[in-house]
């Protein structure tokens, strides 16, 4: 019997009997017809039994596992008169197994089914687990993305690609259960490499109901050829033919409806371009206890431990949080940030001077502070934050939630004379005055800007909304569909230091004017 901690550990979610019948019908009846079929992850042996009774009398089914368990339970399958002798079971690691030797080795048509793990690298790590592929940034992640995270991967996706990538001379069709994000994931990789897939077709389930997990899953079928369309059908699995869509590979990039896309492409930034303006994250300092405050009403501010603050003014400015942005509540703020610098890199010691009981504060709370987890506040001034730059000072902003499902806009201006920031599930654009930002935000909310974005978009992403997605847009072209072309040009002309890169200044100059 599997341990909680060994089923969190090897990602272990056994595919229900009636799910594995299910996908072997949805291959029959699209005409598969394999000569063998390989399971590498057999587990108990769902997919292994529905593909001896589901796909024809000659097929041949292999299986592995690494848990020996499994094995001699699924090998019990051999017993039954009508299966005898077309099933192999044999323990084995996926990580160190050869799988273009063993791919080479069996009769086409190939067929490989099945549920890899639905775990990830960095949770297997925390784990302490040896259950892991060689580290190595496969997905050639570069500077900061690697550093904060988007260099984590599921172990599917490796085991996927390193499946495809064994059989890529061999007729070979997989057909796995995994998250709905992992399959755009083998989807992208394979279309941006040049892979060879010939078909492929994404059939949502419901996770929740079979697996017990909140997640968006799927099946991904992916057979490989000698060509690529480019292109993947979206359907229910219980509902097969009824087409929800098309996503495919466009310029460069996913795309999640491929009719809206081809209708709006011309609003793209051209491939030798760059992108109009640059978005930014809002401000990440990953201690919110202690630098996200309350104010009240006796004076003073309250932090996230209900601690009563007497602090200067200087480093302290509204917040506005996604939800805030998402309902454009952008009028008045629950809450009040600290941040401690002008731009990354600061000396931080500067404050001390400044504002000793602010500095007083920090130090109370060092411990705290000096122990956030992620790897971008090493070797940095002490009580650093990232996402600053002039841009987070500048008075009027064009800010979206990158978290909520809605491609929402807002116009967002100083409160009490102080420019409002935003936390890092925010990304924004800074203007010098109120006009500016409302012709930006009309021009972003517009019709054709929403159907880019929105075919760009993957709502059921951990972060639908991001940078990449935001700066394909060119709003010079927007401007000049929608007719503001001359106003367009008149705020793009204009020197504005503060919605541009990030540069020297001295930000007492902005915090200075109090509230």
């Amino acid at each position: 019997m599997i341990t909680e901690s060994e089923r969190t550990e090897f990602g272990d979610f056994q595919t229900p009997p009636a799910l594995a019948c299910r996908v072997v019908e949805l291959l029959n009846s699209r005409g598969l017809a394999p000569r063998t079929v390989v399971e590498p992850t057999c587990g108990l042996g769902s997919f292994v039994e529905a593909s001896l009774t589901g796909f024809r009398e000659s097929v041949a089914v292999i299986a592995y596992d690494v848990n020996p368990d499994y094995v001699q339970k699924t090998s019990a399958l051999n017993r039954i008169s009508s299966t005898q002798g077309r099933l192999i079971c044999q323990v084995a690691n996926f990580f160190v197994q050869d799988w273009t030797a063993t791919l080479e080795s069996l009769l086409e048509p190939i067929l490989i089914i099945g549920n890899p793990p639905w775990v990830t690298a960095s949770g297997l790590g925390a784990l302490g687990s040896t259950n892991l592929p060689e580290k190595s940034n496969f997905q050639n992640r570069r500077g900061l993305d690697a550093l904060t995270g988007k260099s984590n991967f599921d172990i599917a996706e490796w085991m996927l690609l390193k499946l495809i990538d064994a059989g890529r001379s061999r007729d070979v069709t997989m057909a796995m259960l995994v998250k709905t994000s992992v399959a755009r994931r083998v989807l992208s990789h394979l279309w941006r490499t040049g892979a060879n897939v010939e078909a492929a077709s994404i059939f949502r389930f419901d996770a929740t109901a079979h697996f017990g997990v909140s997640a968006d899953a799927c099946l991904l079928c992916c057979q490989l050829g000698s060509r690529s369309s480019g292109e993947c059908s979206v359907a229910d699995l219980d509902r097969p033919d009824v087409s929800l869509g098309r996503v495919g590979w466009r310029d460069g990039v996913l795309v999640s409806d491929l009719l809206a896309y081809d209708r709006q492409r011309s609003l793209l930034v051209s491939e030798s371009g760059s992108p109009t303006f640059r978005w930014r994250s809002g401000v990440k300092h990953d201690c919110s206890t202690v630098m996200e405050l309350r104010r009240v009403t006796t004076g003073g501010f309250v932090n996230g431990n209900g601690q009563h603050l007497e602090l200067e003014p200087e480093y302290v400015y509204p917040l506005l949080k996604g939800t805030d942005v998402v309902h454009r509540r952008v009028g008045e703020v629950r809450k009040w940030l600290l941040i401690t610098q002008g731009k990354p890199g600061e000396d931080t010691s500067i404050i001390a001077k400044r504002a000793p009981n602010t500095w007083a504060y920090l130090c109370a709370h060092g411990e705290q502070l000096d122990s956030r987890r992620s790897s971008i506040y090493r070797s940095r001034p002490r009580f650093s934050v990232f996402g600053v730059g002039a841009y987070t000072f500048a008075p009027w902003k064009v800010a979206i939630s990158a978290l909520h499902k809605r491609l929402v806009f807002a116009t967002v201006g100083p409160i009490e004379d102080r420019p409002v920031v935003f936390d890092d599930t925010c990304y924004h654009l800074s203007c010098d005055c109120e006009a500016d930002a409302r012709l930006l935000a009309s021009m972003l909310n517009s019709e054709c800007s929403q159907e880019l974005l929105g075919a760009l978009v993957f709502w059921d992403a951990k972060r639908p909304i991001t940078t990449e997605v935001l700066e394909r847009l060119d709003l010079r072209r927007v401007a000049a569909r929608l007719g503001l072309a001359s106003e367009f040009d008149r705020f793009a002309g204009a020197v504005r230091p503060s919605s541009q890169a990030v540069f020297d200044f001295d930000p007492a100059s902005v915090r200075s004017a109090g509230r």
